[in-house]
Parts: structure tokens; C-alpha cells; sequence
């Protein structure tokens, strides 16, 4: 499945879920210029060929997860086992396999901060297969989460008027969950489209106490609705993650140009002696190089820049990948 089977209006349904995942079937025809039956037609089939997934997600920051990225070095022959079997836990997410496949990348996403010390101290250490580990704190998120990636230029201004862009707050108090936001959160991370019915026979509540719950959670920037693709699906075939050094007065400006980069689905600000990580998805090796060269090389501040090739996807935020598939992951 590759990118013929995603046509212009494919990727520009594609393009208004990332703004609104939940935008009813009704809206998101009248944004596209064509009947409901045609996008609900669409999307089933992107969905039921497990090429386009929505998926409901916390926000890390707001709910109070402990997130790292981590790279774990491993030998040639046992990465892909180590990936595949962190791929397997719901606490970690965007498991890719880099640098000449020796190399694990992902994201945890550990409820409190002693589940996320038990990984990184206890369980990890205790896999010969993994023979060194360096884990960078998220400190802050430029573009990735709930911010989405605007990779994507198929819509017009028109067009991108009628869509409302959630706007996010990142800081402030830790907002608690409760059981029954909990269980719907639990629904929306395999399908982000799911019926109110549904979740509230998951939550225990009448569709219309579901339905007020899950504005509250998007109102209070506790959750956010994102779009999982392989970007194969849209042509883009090099993608590298690169850890860049940058001067720490310029940190927040770099950060902030890299957000409104096309190339750049995910960018942070970390700990560690590379202080911005950003995930960058081009066509080719050529289309990666110009980048480098004009785009990053044109920043002010940075100091270093480590190129880390990405060879597969094993994990994106919920969803595994098989193939260009998104499947759910079966159980730890």
C-alpha cells in the first residue's frame, strides 16, 4: 500500500482529522467540497485497510505522565526483539528502529514518577539485550501531540475556516482523572472516532454525562485526538531523528521555527547534552540533505547536529505497525 492508494482527497481528509479528529462526518464533507457518503465511504475504507487510524490520547503534561525519550543500543540481532517488546507495553510510544539497527528509539509515558524510575533502573537494565541506555527528559514540546503536524497543504484557507482548531494548554496544575475518564480514554486510544453510546456503556455513564465528559477533557487541554499514518503512505521515505545542540538563549526560538517546518512532525526541548530533538520526515535522502543544509543550517544557535537514520517503524502514539498497517498491539 503506498502512496497511490492515498489520493488528493484522501490526504486532505487526512490533513482535516489532524486538526479535528472528532469533526462530524457532515462537517468534515462540507470542508472537502463533496457528500457525506463520500467521506464516511473514505474514511471506513482508509480505516478498515488499517491505513488511517484516530486515536484519542492523553496529554502527557496536563494528566501528569513522566515522559523521556529514550535510546537504547543493542546488538544487530537482538534490536528488533527489544523493540518489538517495548512496542508491546502501553506505556511506551513512537518505537522506531535507527542507526544500522542498532539502535531503539521511543517515548515513555509512565503514570508517576516510580514507574518510570522501575523501567529505566530496574527492567531495562536487567535485558542483556540492551547494552547501554540514555534517556532524555521532555521538557518541552514545540510541534507534535497536541500541536499538529502541518506537513499536509492540501487545504485551502476557505476551507481550513470551517475546521476548529483546539487550542491547547500546556501548563498549570495537574488535572486528575477519574475512573470513568479513564475508561473513556481507554476506547478513544484504539478508535478516537468512537460513538458516545459506546463510551459511556466503557465508563458506566448516560451517553449524555459521556458526552459532557469528553468536552470537558478537550476543554481542559486533558486530551487530544490525533491521526496515525505510515508517512510512506504520503510519499515520504527518508526519515531521521536528529539531536541538535543549541546555544540555551536560543533554544526557544529554535524550537519555535522548527514547529512551523512541514518536514518536522515532533520537536523538544530535552535534557541532555543535545538540548532539541526533532523527528523530520522528507521524500528522499536529497530532500533531507537541503533541509539540513538550508533549514536547520540557517537557525541561529546551534552548535552540533547528530543524524540518526530511522530504518522502521515499530510503534507510533497507539498503534503498531505491520507493513503500512496500523494493529493494535497484543498484550504484554
Amino acid at each position: 500500500m503506498r502512496t497511490s492508494e492515498l489520493d488528493a482527497l484522501d490526504q486532505a481528509l487526512v490533513q482535516a482529522l489532524l486538526i479535528d479528529g472528532r469533526a462530524p462526518f457532515s462537517q468534515l464533507a462540507e470542508v472537502l467540497g463533496v457528500s457525506d457518503q463520500t467521506v464516511i465511504r473514505r474514511y471506513r475504507r482508509l480505516r478498515g485497510e488499517g491505513l488511517v487510524r484516530v486515536v484519542g490520547l492523553p496529554v502527557g503534561p496536563r494528566v501528569g505522565l513522566v515522559e523521556s525519550w529514550l535510546r537504547l543500543q543493542c546488538p544487530p540481532d537482538a534490536a528488533l526483539a527489544v523493540a518489538d517488546a517495548l512496542a508491546r507495553r502501553p506505556d511506551i510510544a513512537w518505537v522506531t528502529l535507527n542507526s544500522g539497527g542498532t539502535e531503539v528509539q521511543c517515548i515513555t509515558r509512565a503514570r508517576t514518577r516510580e514507574d518510570h524510575d522501575e523501567l529505566l533502573l530496574r527492567r531495562l537494565p536487567r535485558t542483556r539485550r540492551v547494552t547501554a541506555i540514555t534517556a532524555h527528559s521532555i521538557l518541552r514540546a514545540f510541534i507534535g501531540g497536541p500541536q499538529y503536524w502541518r506537513g499536509l497543504d492540501l487545504l485551502t484557507e476557505e476551507q481550513l475556516g470551517k475546521l476548529t482548531v483546539p487550542v491547547y494548554q500546556l501548563t498549570g496544575p495537574v488535572l486528575h482523572l477519574d475512573a470513568a475518564d479513564e475508561a473513556m480514554l481507554a476506547v478513544l486510544a484504539r478508535d478516537g472516532r468512537t460513538g458516545y453510546p459506546e463510551l459511556a456503556r466503557a465508563a458506566g455513564l448516560s451517553e449524555s454525562t459521556a458526552r459532557r465528559r469528553l468536552d470537558q477533557l478537550r476543554e481542559r487541554s486533558a486530551c487530544y485526538f490525533d491521526v496515525e499514518i505510515d508517512p510512506r503512505l504520503l510519499g515520504l521515505e527518508s526519515r531521521a531523528t536528529l539531536m541538535i545542540t543549541v546555544a540555551p538563549g536560543e533554544l526557544a526560538a529554535a524550537g519555535a521555527a522548527l514547529s512551523e517546518h512541514p518536514e518536522v512532525p515532533f520537536a523538544a526541548a530535552v535534557t541532555g547534552t543535545a538540548n532539541l530533538i526533532a523527528v523530520v520526515l522528507c521524500r528522499d535522502n536529497d530532500e533531507l540533505y537541503r533541509y539540513l543544509t538550508e533549514r536547520i543550517g540557517a537557525l541561529a544557535g546551534v552548535q552540533h547536529v547528530e543524524v540518526v537514520p530511522q530504518l522502521r517503524s515499530i510503534k507510533r502514539a497507539g498503534m503498531m505497525l505491520d507493513g503500512y498497517r496500523l494493529v493494535d498491539p497484543p498484550s504484554a
